[in-house]
Formats: structure tokens, C-alpha cells, sequence
């Protein structure tokens, strides 16, 4: 961001972070890998790793969606040494519709790490956390300042919210970036780790996206945009960029006792190491499908499914492949079986959309 952009606002008075940490002692939210003000209060100490848990699965996913996959994940891995000796395929099947894949893989190579070059032990500090894999600038700020309560500012998308309504800035957030991290470094107090959770549960809950209660919030003395009597209107939205769609065919094959072929994505790319079935390439323009075997093939209807740069759109086809017929690549799934599968969400609604329930 230009540095004016800030600059030539009115310089205000910082946020009170005792103010903010006294809103937060009463209306902290609870979560399941959250400690709580009070607890932290009598001593209790976040667990590193649940915190890192946490914040991979948090990234780009809502926390409704995440809670029951984070406790999953616990009872079955309790330490990060568990998690770093499970195989990668059971990881993949737990993380399976959570979305954004990379993700897991990163999670697992990270977990490894942490047990090889640190004895089980995550690193203490932002910088310490930065050499490990799938750990960035914003992951590395919220696992240091929760657990350790070392004093670094946390800018997660609730935060920047919150900072860009308070200054009223006129460019979108993500412009905003550095300068706003830049100024939340000044205010960040001792008890760093509640700070922290404190403007997310604010972002979250108080100053969320189409709705600013601003009279429950304890920054509305000073904030910019509360005063100006249009809160929602910042931060500004940044334009966004068009998102091409790719088409292709998915091919749903199932034996005569009904059990269906799956076989694994490759090593790279996206849904990387994931399970699907099988299917054409994805492509920019609609074309005829190139079918695996000569069958009575069935067209079941079509699947949409967003990702992040492009749109999806699938024919489903499904067929009874007949006994003779050589498939190689893969593996037949008992039906009653999938949800132990490394099935994405998009391979789902695949199988869901040719009746395999």
C-alpha cells in the first residue's frame, strides 16, 4: 500500500488494547482448541500444536466447518509425533472436505519436520516457526503470540477488517497490509496471545462483514468509520478477477457387485494425492468424452464445483463395466465404504450425481 494511504489520515488514538482485553475476558468465544481467558489467567498454557492444528485448518475455512475435523484429528493424533507417524493417505482421508488439499499435504511434511529437526518440540518464536513447511508470515504471527505470548502483531482477515474500519481506509485491505501490520506492532501488549484471539473474536462476531455493531464494540470510541456513520463500507472491495471455467467428464464404473473404481490423482497439481475417479482432462472448451472402455455408457447430469481460479463444470457418465474389462490403474471401493476413501468434495458430488450414495 502507498504509504499515503494511511498518512494522510487524521492521525487517531491507538486502539486500547486494555480495552479490547477487557471485552475479550467476557465474551471470548469458546472453541475447542482455545484456552480461555480465565484459564490463562490461573496459568494454563496453550499446546503449540493445537494451535498450529488450528490456524492450517482455519486458513480459507469457516470455524463452524473446521471444529469437527480439528476434534477428529485430535483423537486420533493427540501430539504432533502422532500426526508426523501416520500415513499420508489417512491424513488425506481425514482432511477429505475441508478443501484446499495442499494444505494437509503441508501439514504432514510439517509435522515430520518438527519431530526430525526439533525433537517434538515447535519453535518458540515467529521466525523459529517461519523454517518449518506450510508455515508462513500470518501462521507463524498467531502460533507464537497464542501460545508463547510473544508480542507480534497477527493480521488475519477478521483483523484487517476491524483496523480497516477503524482507520476508514480507501483502498481495499489486502493493499493495506504492511502498513496496517506496520501500526497493530504498536499496540500489542503483554498478553500478546489473548490480543490476538481478542480482534479475531471482534472480527467475527462484532465487526463482521456486512455488519458492524458498533455500539457493542469497545473500539467505537475511536474508530473512523463508526464516525463517519458507514462502517460496512469498509474495507473497500478490491476488484475482483474474472474466473475462467474448464469442462470435463467424470467416469463413475462400477462392477456387477456394486463396488466402484477409484484410483489416485497424481503426485502434483491440484487435489494432489487425492481420490477420484476417473475422468478426461480439464479443459477450456466442451468436448465430446473419450470414454475408458466401450460400455452402455449413461450420462447422469453435470457437477459445478468453484475452485479458487476457475469454475468446473463435469458430465457425469456411469456404466456397469463388464467383467473382462482390464482397469489397472486403481482399485475397486466397496460402496458402503467411501467415507473411508481420500475423497474432495468435487468427487463426491460426482458420485453423488450418479447414484452412488
Amino acid at each position: 500500500m502507498p504509504k499515503t494511504a494511511l498518512a494522510q489520515k487524521p492521525r487517531i488514538s491507538p486502539i486500547d488494547a486494555q480495552a479490547v482485553l477487557a471485552w475479550y475476558d467476557k465474551h471470548a468465544r469458546t472453541l475447542p482448541w482455545r484456552v480461555s481467558p480465565q484459564e490463562r489467567a490461573l496459568g494454563v498454557r496453550p499446546d503449540p500444536y493445537k494451535v498450529w492444528l488450528s490456524e492450517v485448518m482455519l486458513q480459507q475455512t469457516t470455524v463452524a466447518a473446521v471444529q469437527k475435523y480439528f476434534l477428529r484429528f485430535t483423537e486420533l493424533w493427540p501430539t504432533v509425533g502422532d500426526l508426523a507417524a501416520a500415513p499420508l493417505e489417512a491424513v488425506l482421508v481425514e482432511w477429505a472436505g475441508l478443501g484446499y488439499y495442499a494444505r494437509a499435504r503441508n501439514l504432514h511434511a510439517c509435522a515430520q519436520a518438527v519431530v526430525e529437526r526439533h525433537g517434538g518440540e515447535f519453535p518458540r518464536t515467529a521466525e523459529g516457526l517461519l523454517t518449518l513447511p506450510g508455515i508462513g508470515a500470518y501462521t507463524s504471527a498467531a502460533i507464537a503470540a497464542i501460545a508463547d505470548d510473544e508480542r507480534v502483531a497477527v493480521l488475519d482477515g477478521n483483523v484487517e477488517r476491524v483496523l480497516a474500519r477503524y482507520f476508514a481506509v480507501d483502498v481495499p485491505a489486502r493493499e493495506a497490509k504492511e502498513d496496517l501490520r506496520a501500526w497493530l506492532q504498536e499496540t500489542v501488549p503483554e498478553r500478546a496471545g489473548d490480543y490476538a484471539q481478542a480482534l479475531m473474536d471482534l472480527g467475527a462476531t462484532i465487526c463482521a462483514p456486512r455488519t458492524a455493531l458498533c455500539m457493542l464494540c469497545p473500539l467505537q470510541p475511536g474508530c473512523m468509520a463508526a464516525a463517519e456513520g458507514n462502517p460496512e463500507r469498509h474495507p473497500v472491495k478490491a476488484e475482483k478477477a474474472a474466473r475462467p471455467t474448464r469442462h470435463g467428464h467424470a467416469f463413475v464404473i462400477e462392477d456387477k457387485d456394486g463396488d466402484i473404481y477409484l484410483r489416485t490423482r497424481p503426485a502434483k497439481g491440484l487435489l494432489a494425492k487425492m481420490t477420484e475417479t476417473p475422468g478426461s482432462e480439464w479443459v477450456g472448451e466442451k468436448m465430446e468424452p473419450t470414454f475408458p472402455f466401450p460400455g452402455e455408457w449413461r450420462h447422469r447430469g453435470q457437477v459445478v464445483h468453484v475452485f479458487t481460479h476457475f469454475r468446473l463444470e463435469l458430465e457425469v457418465w456411469s456404466v456397469l463395466a463388464p467383467n473382462t474389462e482390464p482397469l489397472v490403474d486403481g482399485w475397486w471401493a466397496d460402496r458402503g465404504e467411501l467415507d473411508g476413501e481420500a475423497l474432495p468434495s468435487l468427487f463426491r458430488k460426482v458420485l453423488a450425481t450418479a447414484g452412488v450414495e
